[in-house]
C-alpha cells in the first residue's frame, strides 16, 4: 500500500507538471505574437520613412512623407493587431473558409461563390483610379511586410489562433481589400430573407393580415400587389423550414440583425459653441475582437482620423482639419429575388423575354479540410446568380420546374466604391465630398456631413432602376423572364437623396423613412426603424441649441418611445383592476408587474427590472397573437414588430381580429391575450430568473455578447476570448443593442453601435471616439478588451490630430524604414 501510495503521488505530481509545462509552453507560443510597438524596423516597399505613434489607448497615428508609405503604414499596423481577422475576413469573402475548418463551412463557401463577390473584386480593380490603386498596392505591401516579418523573426505565427488552424497566409493583394467590402455590404443586407419571409406570409394570411404583420413605413400607403400564389401557383404551400444553425463564421445576418446605424448633425445656428456638431455610432453584429479599428493618416491632402475596418486603408468614419463624415444603412431595396422557369426538354435553359437561354455556368472547387473535395457548378442567368433552395429558404416558395436568381447591386461589373471612399477621406469640404462619393456603388448608405460651415446628408450607392410595371415593386419574388420585373440598369446619381443646410438646422437618421417617393423611384418598403426616430425628434428639438454633451447624451441615450407607446394600449384594460390577489398566486404576481411598469418611464436601464418584464411580455405577446395564424412559421419573426402591435391594438383596419384564436370555439379579446402573455411572460422570467420580481436586472439578460466566432465555443478559450458586459438599453432605443431574438437568452445584446464618434468643429480636438473591445485582437494583450469598459459605461477616448497629445503617455513609437539592399 504504501508503495502503490507512493505511486500515486508520482503519477499527480507528474500530470501536474506535464499541465503546467503544456499551459506554459501554449503561453510562450501564443506570447510570441504579441506586437512589439517600441521598435526601428526596416521592411521592404518604402519609399521613405514612417513612423508610428500609438498613443495611450493604442490608436495608431502613421506620418510619412508620402501618402502611399501612409497606406503602408496603416497596412503593418492592420496586421500587427488583427492579422487573423483579416485573413478570416479575406477567406469568408474567397469562399475558402472550408479549408481549414472542414465540412462545417462548406455551405458558406458554396453561397460565397456563388455570389462570386471574390472575382467581382478581382474584375473591379483596374476600375479605380490611379490614386486609389496605389493606396491599395501601398496598403497590401504594408500588410506582407508584416507577415514576411512573422515568417522570418518566428513570431508566434503572427496570431495563436494560427497555432490551432492552418498557419498558411497567402500575400495581401489590392483585391483583398475590395472584397472585403463586398462582404461588409452582404452582411448589411437583408431584402432577400425579407422578400422570400413574405411570400412564405402571403401563402398562410389575407393580404391585409400580411400587411399587419409586415407592414410598411407609416406615410403613404402601397398600393396592392399580386399575391404569391396567384403569380406562381404551383409554388409550395409549406410554411414550415427545417434551417441549419447558423454558424458563427456565416456573414450571412439573421433577419432583424442587418447594418443599422445612427448619425445627427447640427449647423453652427443650433450649436452652442458656433461649430458644427456630428455624432455617428455603426450598428454591426458584435464580436471579439470588433469589427471596427482605430487609427490616424496623415497624409498630403491633411490628417485624417477615424474607425477603419481591418483589411483596407480607409477611413471609413470619421473627421479630418475640414469635413467629419458617418454613414447609416438607408435600406434601400438593391436585391431582387427572380423566379427563373426552366426549359421543360432543357434543364440547362431558362426564360427570358426574347426565349429560352442557357445559363452561363462554371465549375468551382471547394477543398474541404478532412473531406473529399466538391466540385460545384456555378449557373448565371441575365438577371444574376443562381442559388439553390437549400439557401434563404428558397425551396419554400420555388415552384417545381424553376430556379431563383438574385439580382444585386453588389455583384455589378467595375465597382468603384473604393475610389468613392477614398475620395471621401481626402475631401475638404462638404461639397468636395458630395462630388466624390457619385462613384459609391455598395452597399447603399445614408452619408452624413459635416465642415464649418455647412452640414448635408446623402444617400450613396446605386439604386436600381425598376419598371414602374413591375409585378410585385420588389417585395417578392417576380417571375424572372417577364422584361417588366427585370432591373435597366441604375437611376442617375442625381436622383440619390440629398439634403443640405436645412432651416432648422439640424439633420438625422436613424435608418427610418427619409423621403416619401412613389415607386419607381422610391428608395424601400421595408425602413429600418420608424421607433428610435421619434424619441430622436423629442430629444433634438426639447434644445434650442447643442453641444457636444448634448450629442454624447442623445447617443446614450436608453428611453424607450417604443414601451411609452405600447404599454398604455396593451395595459389599459389590465391596470388598476381586480381584487388585491394572495402573496404566490399568479394574479399578485401580474398586479405587481404591472404595478412596476406603470410607474416606469420606459429607461432600458441594465440595474432597473421593468425592461425585463416589459421585453418579455411583449415577446409572449406577440407570439401569442401570431402562432395559431402561422403555425410553425411563427418561428421566423423572432423581434417584436411594434408597428403590429400598435395596430391590433388601436384595431386599424380590423387589426384587432389577431387576438382571436380562430382554432378556439372562444372568441378571445385583446385584454385577455395581454393578460395571458403577461403571465406567460412572469413565468418564464421565474424560471430563468427567479421569482422576486424587484430584483431582476435588464442588464443580466441583456448581456452584451461580443464572441470570438472561432473560439467562442470552444471549451475553456472561450473564457479568455469572449468578452460579456452587462448593458442598457434595447431594440429601439438610440443606444440601441438588438436583442439575439431566440435560444435560451434572447434578450443577449448580439448587435449595436462597434464604433461610436462625436465630432465637434468649434473645437475639432475636442471630438471624441470608441470602439466597443480594444484595439488589439490577441487575446493576452491588455488592448484586446480595454476600451470596451469605456464603451460598456458610454465613455470615450480623445480624438485628436495633434501629434504631441498622441506622444504623450504613448504605448510605443514605431519607426519603419526602407530595407538597404545587402
Amino acid at each position: 500500500m504504501p508503495i502503490l501510495f507512493r505511486w500515486m503521488i508520482r503519477l499527480t505530481g507528474g500530470l501536474v507538471l506535464l499541465v503546467l509545462a503544456v499551459v506554459l509552453g501554449g503561453y510562450y507560443l501564443a506570447s510570441r505574437s504579441l506586437p512589439e510597438y517600441d521598435r526601428l524596423t526596416e521592411v521592404e516597399g518604402l519609399g521613405g520613412a514612417v513612423e508610428i505613434v500609438r498613443d495611450n489607448a493604442n490608436v495608431p497615428h502613421i506620418e510619412a512623407g508620402l501618402d502611399e508609405d501612409v497606406y503602408f503604414g496603416l497596412g503593418y499596423v492592420h496586421a500587427q493587431d488583427r492579422l487573423w481577422q483579416m485573413t478570416m475576413l479575406r477567406r469568408t469573402a474567397q469562399g475558402k473558409l472550408s479549408e481549414i475548418f472542414g465540412p462545417r463551412t462548406a455551405r458558406i463557401d458554396e453561397l460565397i461563390r456563388r455570389f462570386d463577390l471574390y472575382g467581382n473584386a478581382q474584375r473591379s480593380v483596374p476600375a479605380q483610379d490611379a490614386r486609389t490603386l496605389a493606396a491599395l498596392e501601398a496598403y497590401a505591401r504594408g500588410v506582407n511586410a508584416r507577415i514576411k516579418q512573422v515568417n522570418d523573426e518566428a513570431l508566434g505565427r503572427g496570431a495563436p489562433e494560427f497555432f490551432i488552424f492552418s498557419p498558411e497566409i497567402a500575400f495581401w493583394q489590392p483585391a483583398d481589400s475590395i472584397a472585403i467590402g463586398k462582404l461588409m455590404a452582404l452582411q448589411m443586407s437583408g431584402h432577400i430573407s425579407n422578400e422570400v419571409l413574405r411570400a412564405r406570409a402571403s401563402l398562410a394570411l389575407t393580404d391585409a393580415r400580411l400587411n399587419d404583420l409586415m407592414p410598411v413605413a407609416p406615410g403613404t400607403g402601397v398600393a396592392e400587389l399580386p399575391r404569391y400564389s396567384a403569380l406562381f401557383p404551383a409554388a409550395p404551400t409549406q410554411l414550415a423550414s427545417a434551417p441549419a444553425p447558423r454558424d458563427p463564421l456565416s456573414p450571412l445576418p439573421p433577419r432583424g440583425l442587418g447594418g443599422a446605424s445612427n448619425a445627427w448633425a447640427a449647423s453652427s445656428v443650433r450649436s452652442a459653441a458656433g461649430g458644427t456638431l456630428l455624432a455617428n455610432d455603426p450598428h454591426l453584429g458584435l464580436t471579439a475582437p470588433a469589427i471596427w479599428y482605430l487609427a490616424g493618416l496623415k497624409l498630403t491632402t491633411g490628417a485624417v482620423i477615424g474607425g477603419t475596418i481591418p483589411g483596407a486603408p480607409i477611413v471609413l468614419v470619421g473627421r479630418s482639419e475640414h469635413l467629419a463624415w458617418g454613414l447609416t444603412t438607408t435600406y434601400a431595396d438593391d436585391q431582387d429575388v427572380l423566379i427563373e422557369k426552366l426549359n421543360p426538354d432543357n434543364p440547362e435553359e431558362y426564360l427570358t423575354p426574347e426565349g429560352y437561354k442557357p445559363f452561363e455556368t462554371r465549375r468551382t472547387i471547394l477543398n474541404i479540410k478532412g473531406s473529399a473535395p466538391q466540385t460545384i457548378t456555378l449557373r448565371w442567368t441575365e438577371n444574376g446568380p443562381v442559388l439553390p433552395g437549400s439557401h434563404y429558404d428558397l425551396a419554400t416558395i420555388t415552384p417545381p420546374g424553376h430556379v431563383a436568381s438574385v439580382a444585386w447591386t453588389n455583384l455589378w461589373e467595375n465597382d468603384t466604391t473604393a475610389t468613392a471612399a477614398m475620395r471621401l477621406m481626402q475631401a475638404q469640404s462638404v461639397d468636395e465630398a458630395l462630388q466624390a462619393v457619385e462613384l459609391w456603388r455598395a452597399p447603399v448608405q445614408t452619408l452624413t456631413l459635416i465642415d464649418a460651415d455647412h452640414i448635408a446628408m446623402q444617400v450613396v450607392g446605386a439604386l436600381p432602376s425598376r419598371s414602374a410595371l413591375h409585378q410585385t415593386q420588389g417585395r417578392i419574388p417576380a417571375p424572372g423572364w417577364l422584361s417588366e420585373n427585370r432591373w435597366a440598369g441604375a437611376l442617375p446619381y442625381a436622383d440619390n437623396p440629398r439634403f443640405t443646410d436645412p432651416e432648422g438646422g439640424i439633420l438625422g437618421n436613424t435608418n427610418n423613412k427619409i423621403i416619401d417617393r412613389a415607386f419607381p423611384r422610391h428608395l424601400t418598403f421595408d425602413w429600418g426603424d420608424s421607433q428610435r426616430i421619434q424619441r430622436w425628434r423629442n430629444l433634438m428639438q426639447n434644445r434650442e441649441v447643442h453641444t457636444r454633451e448634448s450629442f454624447i447624451e442623445a447617443q446614450l441615450d436608453t428611453v424607450s418611445f417604443t414601451a411609452r407607446a405600447l404599454l398604455p394600449l396593451i395595459a389599459r384594460d389590465l391596470w388598476y383592476t381586480g381584487e388585491a390577489a394572495p402573496r404566490g398566486t399568479t394574479e399578485h404576481r401580474r398586479q405587481q408587474a404591472l404595478e412596476m411598469l406603470a410607474n416606469w418611464n420606459g429607461e432600458m436601464n441594465e440595474h432597473m427590472p421593468e425592461p425585463l418584464i416589459y421585453a418579455a411580455w411583449l415577446r409572449h405577446l406577440q407570439d401569442r397573437l401570431i402562432r395559431d395564424d402561422l403555425g410553425p412559421l411563427a418561428d421566423e419573426f423572432t423581434h417584436v414588430e411594434p408597428l403590429f402591435i400598435e395596430r391590433v391594438y388601436r384595431d386599424i383596419n380590423g387589426a384587432a381580429t389577431w387576438c382571436d384564436i380562430h382554432q378556439s370555439t372562444a372568441k378571445e379579446t385583446c385584454a385577455e391575450i395581454a393578460r395571458i402573455a403577461l403571465d406567460e411572460a412572469l413565468l418564464w422570467i421565474n424560471e430563468t430568473y427567479g421569482g422576486n420580481l424587484e430584483s431582476l436586472r435588464w442588464g443580466d439578460a441583456h448581456q452584451a455578447r461580443h464572441d470570438h466566432p472561432v473560439l467562442g465555443d470552444v471549451p475553456i478559450l472561450r473564457w479568455f476570448v469572449n468578452i460579456r458586459q452587462s448593458t442598457s438599453g434595447g431594440d429601439f432605443t438610440l443606444m440601441r443593442g438588438v436583442s439575439a431574438g431566440t435560444g435560451s437568452q434572447p434578450f443577449a445584446n448580439v448587435h449595436g453601435a462597434g464604433y461610436r464618434g462625436v465630432y465637434d468643429f468649434a473645437d475639432p480636438d475636442s471630438s471624441v471616439f470608441v470602439i466597443s473591445t480594444g484595439q488589439s485582437g490577441h487575446p493576452l494583450s491588455r488592448h484586446y478588451d480595454d476600451l470596451g469598459e469605456l464603451w460598456r459605461r458610454g465613455e470615450y477616448i480623445p480624438m485628436s490630430l495633434d501629434p504631441q497629445l498622441a506622444r504623450a503617455a504613448n504605448v510605443g513609437i514605431t519607426t519603419l524604414v526602407p530595407k538597404l539592399d545587402d
